[in-house]
């Protein structure tokens, strides 16, 4: 028993992402444990909420403002593995398409702005990485990370993604045309 207990404990931390210093509800799902939600399992009515980031300059932006746009939201913290195994299929997206017509968000969830900007910084990413600049919406407060928002021009929620993903795909790519 106690060996069956022991395996369940070391497989749960090697497998999760967890900050206990900023929220012990926060889990990240791994690869295997996401779900989607795409256009035809989302609600037309999920709109992108009143939100306002802040980005490595310091600049405040609201996600209301970004309507015109489709919107990549991606919630991530430097301390979370499937996080990081994501990142270079998020870059290769975020290259492939016309930043005019998408804007791509990574927020990141750690207790310091400084440690994610560090980290993108250390792996050469080109990535825009925000923090919050005030508290987590209800459609953002998530029972783990990464999780992924995908809003159309509208601003309505077309795609929800829960755990990692690979984004390096055809079929993003044609969802953000």
């Amino acid at each position: 028993m106690k060996l069956i207990v022991g395996c369940t404990i070391a497989l749960l931390a090697v497998t999760s992402c967890s900050n206990h210093q900023k929220d012990e509800n926060i889990l990240a799902n791994t690869e295997q444990q996401h779900s989607n939600t795409d256009t035809n399992m989302a609600s037309a009515t999920t709109l992108v909420p009143s939100f306002s980031v802040q980005d490595a300059s310091g600049s405040i932006v609201n996600l209301q403002n970004l309507k015109g746009k489709k919107l990549f939201i991606n919630l991530w913290a430097s301390w979370c593995p499937p996080c990081k195994r994501e990142m270079p299929s998020i870059e290769k997206l975020y290259l492939s398409l016309d930043t005019n017509k998408v804007k791509f968000l990574l927020v990141s969830l750690d207790d310091r702005f400084e440690m994610a900007k560090k980290y993108v910084s250390s792996q050469k990413l080109k990535l825009p990485v925000y923090c919050p600049a005030e508290r987590l919406p209800a459609l953002f407060q998530v029972q783990g990370i990464p999780a992924t928002f995908i809003f159309n021009e509208s601003g309505e929620l077309v795609k929800r993604v829960d755990g990692g993903e690979n984004y390096d795909t055809k079929e993003y790519r044609t969802l953000f045309q």
